[in-house]
């Protein structure tokens, strides 16, 4: 009789990989870049544990949106104060932040509980063509289409 394989801490190896945002759009990288860190393109993949990857994003400023979405799509933040609401484009965040733009898509595709808080550490996202993780000899992940 086959028992069903459930992965764990000790059975699972976590790997880096490099993704170029360039000439990209926002909605289909954030969706591979939440699989890969999800682990869900693994055979070993078990829903409740982390069996995913660490991935760096390089050239977030150079990401694309569709349409009028540069002018029209918000980020909204919240002071807890009365009248404390904050509005920015994403046209604003592009000019100041570029790295949050993708942090918030692929946080937004994570599970809400204590994973997903584990798996948005396996992000890191970075506006130009460094990054300082050349000591884990990250793997460059080719994206579809």
């Amino acid at each position: 009789m086959r028992t069903t394989f459930m992965a764990n801490e000790t059975n699972t190896e976590h790997k880096w990989y490099i993704v170029d945002a360039a000439g990209q759009t926002l909605g289909r990288l954030s969706s591979e870049v939440a699989s890969i860190i999800r682990g869900k393109y693994k055979t070993t993949f078990t829903p409740h544990v982390d069996t995913g990857d660490f991935v760096i994003v390089i050239n977030a400023d150079q990401i694309h949106l569709t349409g009028k979405k540069w002018d029209q799509k918000k980020y909204y933040r919240h002071s807890q104060y009365p009248g404390g609401l904050k509005v920015t484009t994403a046209r604003v965040l592009r000019d100041t932040r570029p790295e949050r733009i993708i942090e918030f898509a692929v946080y937004g595709m994570l599970p809400k509980n204590r994973l997903g808080d584990k798996l948005k550490t396996k992000l890191k996202v970075y506006a130009g063509n460094d990054h300082p993780h050349q000591a884990q000899n990250p793997a460059v992940w080719q994206l579809k289409g």
